[in-house]
């Protein structure tokens, strides 16, 4: 079984993704609703509740997680991989690994897959727009430019706007204040232009990508990590057939508990009604 993992219901915007790609595999996904967002949270609570999350997972029978977060993907997923999961082996004996969405992410977003030597193709502007400790850790430009050290990358802290997606806010609310981040990347990193493409770094934000593409030019592409994460872990899976375990496509789904308000947005999203078992 594969876990997905998110500070809440960003996540199911990777989970949907990856359902579509791998529909034979048994997928159980954790929302920390509860403890949502993440990105203004200190970065050891950061860690602390990714950890847990996992160790949720774990218990559910996953051996793989994804985690579909981006502020615990820079902040706790490096720790995690290298100290706390050989930890957890020597404990019980079982292979585990958790993954994130980052890498995909910048692979897409450069066309430089993780390992190949950096190139120049031409320049241009990435806008990353992602929660404050995303933006802070400056994960994505220095990702980016060691890749491409031709593209310049710019970004935005988006302040309470996945607090306000994950309670529910009206659409009118969500869309001045993507107009407010977006006009202010704009006016202060490009003279009042817009960027050559996009990054939404945090996974909520799919939930109100088409509120980003109104405030942008129509030819400015934004890059997806849903689609991104969805065709990496496919290549990990051929690559790890350890963890390719095929049963049937079972369907979990955990939340630390969540707003009722946001049910709404995110099963349009979805495309039918989800049913979360509180843990």
């Amino acid at each position: 079984m594969i876990g997905v993992f998110d500070s809440g219901f960003g996540g199911l915007t990777i989970h949907r993704a990856l359902i579509d790609a791998l529909p034979e595999q048994d997928f159980v996904y954790l929302g920390d609703n509860k403890n949502a967002p993440y990105g203004t949270r200190p970065p050891i609570e950061v860690l602390t509740l990714t950890c847990a999350g996992l160790e949720a997972l774990f218990a559910q029978g996953a051996t793989l997680v994804i985690v579909a977060c981006n502020t615990a993907s820079v902040v706790a997923l490096r720790w995690i991989q290298q100290q706390w999961l050989p930890v957890r082996m020597k404990q019980d004996g079982i292979k585990r690994n958790a993954i994130g969405i980052v890498v995909p992410t910048i692979e897409a977003a450069t066309g430089v897959s993780w390992h190949d030597a950096a190139k120049e193709e031409g320049g241009g502007t990435i806008a990353v727009f992602a929660t404050a400790r995303t933006v802070d850790t400056g994960n994505y430009p220095f990702e980016i430019r060691k890749r491409r050290p031709d593209i310049r990358v710019v970004q935005q802290a988006c302040p309470e706007l996945a607090g306000a997606i994950e309670a529910g806010a009206p659409r009118e609310t969500l869309r001045a204040m993507v107009q407010k981040f977006v006009k202010e990347l704009e006016d202060r990193e490009l003279g009042g232009h817009a960027p050559s493409s996009v990054i939404l770094g945090c996974t909520h934000y799919p939930l109100v990508a088409d509120l980003f593409a109104e405030q942008l030019p129509p030819d400015v592409p934004i890059i997806h990590q849903p689609e991104a994460t969805a065709a990496a872990l496919k290549g990990y899976l051929q690559k790890h057939p350890e963890y390719n375990v095929t049963s049937g496509g079972k369907r979990v789904f955990l939340s630390t508990g969540y707003s009722a308000e946001a049910l709404p947005l995110i099963e349009k999203f979805w495309g039918g009604k989800l049913e979360f078992q509180t843990i």
